[in-house]
């Protein structure tokens, strides 16, 4: 069966929208008009992917009196940068924000979809997302939100994703009828406040034209995608310190965890835990388990003292004391950094101390 108009068919967003939006400090007030300030939807738009808007709108408050235009973001020291990301999480769209800035400083906005597109960091969605909603241009913006929401109302089996040509195809007219940045930001809404994995119908301004409300099918459609399972290790998180500094991983320049500070890991296989009672020089807390999207750490944090500073291991490096609330860390390390001012207790079972000494210094040390 062919798929409605989408003019005619999505035209209760519209004025639903107006009513019921959340005021959000990125968002203009004029949405008929391009946005006052690119730089500002831009911001928003990498701080939101995979980050829920409650977690954004401080960070964004922040950012934005730090580093108001893009020239400030551009010649920003790269640890200042991650310091403000801090807690924020997926760390490397700090980088493509920071180097997507520095492209527009030199060479203003790019005037077009395409020219958009090749910011770092600019995937397809957020490429349209930033056109629609900061330049009116009418650029079908689909994330997993409006892939979950159009897939409801025009009752698609399988995975939405795999249309996403024609449901940009569809929904341009619905643009350039109601507006690109209001239409855009309205499904936005939808399907983070109504349409929602589990929808409240009741308050959808679409419900009497939604094929999978029709059909009772909202719970299955579209259908959950099957995630791998997180790998499973078990680790000992060490600030090990001495003369009044603290042994870290110096940032990398790739990876996951670039751009930041890291406390030194061991694997509990390979330290095994043995009797530590009396053991004055070592304070242990409560472990936890830290979990990303792939991989699940069960977290014993250590505090070790030792009497001297010696010659670290590959990548690790003395920092005072004094300096470590300045670093960029993650959030497995800040619970670590913040857990030196509390206090901790003697551990009854531990790794051997002079074992993870050795593991941190220098083969020749």
């Amino acid at each position: 069966m062919p798929w409605p108009v989408s003019p005619g068919f999505l035209a209760p967003l519209a004025p639903w929208f107006d009513r019921v939006r959340r005021d959000l400090p990125w968002r203009a007030a004029d949405l008929d008009a391009p946005h006052p300030d690119p730089y500002a939807v831009l911001v928003s738009e990498l701080m939101l992917q995979q980050t829920q808007v409650a977690t954004v709108v401080p960070y964004f408050g922040r950012w934005m009196a730090r580093f108001p235009t893009p020239a400030t973001l551009a010649e920003a020291d790269e640890d200042s940068v991650h310091k403000l990301w801090e807690g924020l999480g997926y760390y490397r769209r700090a980088r493509f924000l920071k180097a997507a800035a520095a492209s527009v400083a030199a060479e203003g906005w790019p005037g077009d979809l395409e020219g958009l597109a090749t910011l770092p960091g600019l995937g397809p969605y957020t490429a349209a997302a930033v056109g629609a909603i900061a330049f009116q241009w009418p650029a079908p913006a689909l994330d997993g939100n409006a892939f979950r929401v159009l897939a409801r109302l025009l009752e698609i089996e399988g995975e939405p994703k795999a249309q996403a040509a024609e449901l940009r195809a569809w929904l341009a007219p619905a643009l350039e009828t109601h507006g690109p940045s209001r239409l855009t930001q309205a499904l936005m809404e939808l399907g983070a406040t109504v349409c929602a994995p589990r929808p409240a119908c009741g308050a959808c301004p679409l419900a009497d034209r939604c094929g999978a409300r029709r059909s009772g099918r909202t719970g299955e459609i579209p259908p959950v995608a099957k995630r791998a399972k997180p790998r499973a290790s078990i680790l000992w998180l060490l600030a090990l310190e001495a003369e009044g500094h603290f042994l870290l991983h110096a940032p990398s320049a790739e990876g996951l965890l670039a751009g930041l500070w890291r406390w030194p890991t061991f694997e509990a296989s390979a330290f095994p835990p043995q009797p530590a009672a009396g053991e004055s020089s070592l304070t242990a807390w409560p472990g936890w388990t830290q979990v990303y999207t792939h991989r699940r750490e069960a977290v014993s944090p250590l505090h070790l003292r030792a009497k001297n500073c010696f010659a670290p291991g590959p990548g690790l490096r003395w920092i005072a004391a004094a300096d470590l609330s300045a670093l960029a860390l993650g959030k497995r390390d800040q619970r670590l950094r913040d857990l030196l001012t509390a206090s901790g207790q003697t551990p009854l079972e531990a790794p051997e101390v002079a074992a993870l000494i050795r593991a941190c210094a220098a083969p020749s040390a």
